[in-house]
């Protein structure tokens, strides 16, 4: 499965100038964890999680305020986006393998991969966009693979599709190789297939 079979859009993003409180707004509104932060020319800069805007806002002793020698040295809170971002951001392509993207955001404890295309941002991966995938049933799984190989038949009833452990079974006629890849190719972009099978067919 390809990142873009995946990723959400549009993609909600955040300036460096723009405030601390807006970025946690816009996280807090949207029900996101993390958000790109692009600069005038739509260039991606890095990223800005919960994280990074919690850990300037909570001390690390909570008795700090007690000691002002070291509050008065502390340095000023944080105001903008480009204070408490994340510069060297994790990010994916299009087509990009799925489980690949899932094992970079674990080894960096990410939640949340901009997905670039030739520099521009066209998306965005976060763990709950794969763990959809993840947790569907064999039930929904086939209804969707059904359904487009409708679609590409131009009626339903040519091809039918099985689903047992996320393993696709696809049976029917087909014109020739060419177009049993083809359908093959199309299912395994379907969210929550695992494997895909052609059974043996009659030529139409």
């Amino acid at each position: 499965m390809r990142v873009k079979d995946i990723m959400s859009r549009p993609v909600h993003t955040v300036g460096p100038t723009d405030t601390v409180e807006q970025a946690a707004a816009l996280l807090t509104d949207k029900q996101i964890t993390a958000a790109p932060v692009l600069g005038a020319a739509g260039n991606l800069l890095g990223m800005v999680s919960e994280g990074d805007l919690l850990r300037h806002r909570v001390p690390a002793d909570p008795t700090l305020h007690l000691w002002r020698v070291v509050v008065d040295a502390r340095e000023p809170r944080p105001r903008t986006v480009a204070d408490v971002m994340t510069v060297h951001a994790v990010t994916a392509w299009p087509d990009e393998d799925v489980a690949d993207v899932a094992r970079a955001m674990l080894d960096c404890d990410v939640r949340s991969v901009p997905v670039l295309d030739d520099g521009d941002l066209v998306g965005i991966v976060s763990r709950r966009d794969i763990l959809r995938t993840v947790v569907r049933t064999d039930d929904v799984t086939r209804h969707e693979v059904q359904h487009r190989l409708d679609e590409y038949a131009g009626h339903p009833g040519r091809w039918s599709a099985a689903v047992v452990d996320a393993k696709v079974t696809v049976t029917g006629d087909f014109e020739d190789d060419m177009e049993r890849t083809v359908v093959g190719v199309m299912v395994r972009t379907v969210p929550g297939v695992a494997a895909v099978s052609i059974a043996a067919g009659t030529p139409a």
